[in-house]
């Protein structure tokens, strides 16, 4: 989904979106509403999503609304969200949060990669799929770090840890795609 979902607003204005924004939340607002409740709070510190109180350290336009950047006010907007990317997008406040965004990522990278309109760099889509590649190898292999037959589910952990090991890499790179993208680098 590249847009708001159907018949819904803005949580801000209430209105329907004018150039519409996702956070890393996966929440929508309109970038300029998003914009003023950065400016209004601490202008020095990512705001915070007005529904779920998480830091936003990323904004994504929709491609609808980068397709309108010719028009002054969309420009304008989209210059400024280009900024707050700059400024926050490379902020991590360590592992939670980058579990905290992994939907977010996750969703926006399979639809990135299954979409053949979409311009995901071929050194970033390698690495990705040599990722999930490594990773189904080790979780299918019978070398285990902890033995499951020795210590039965506990035995799965080591598993389970590089899984999130290769997810939490390769949302960080997807991540650093959105900025290159939206964040004017």
């Amino acid at each position: 989904m590249d847009g708001p979902p159907e018949n819904d607003l803005c949580s801000i204005c209430h209105s329907n979106f004018n150039i519409p924004c996702q956070a890393n939340c996966s929440h929508w607002f309109c970038g300029g509403c998003i914009l003023q409740v950065w400016e209004h709070g601490a202008a020095l510190h990512p705001c915070k999503c007005p529904l779920c109180r998480r830091e936003i350290t990323l904004l994504v336009p929709s491609e609808a609304s980068s397709r309108q950047s010719h028009m002054v006010n969309t420009a304008e907007i989209l210059r400024s969200i280009e900024r707050y990317n700059r400024q926050y997008g490379e902020r991590s406040n360590g592992v939670m949060q980058r579990v905290q965004d992994l939907p977010f990522l996750l969703r926006r990278l399979l639809r990135d990669i299954r979409d053949p309109q979409r311009t995901l760099p071929v050194v970033i889509r390698a690495r990705v799929y040599l990722a999930m590649v490594v990773s189904a190898i080790y979780v299918l292999s019978p070398v285990d770090i902890i033995p499951e037959g020795l210590l039965g589910v506990i035995g799965l952990l080591d598993d389970l840890i590089i899984v999130l090991i290769c997810v939490l890499h390769v949302a960080s790179l997807y991540r650093a795609v959105l900025l290159s993208r939206h964040g004017g680098s």
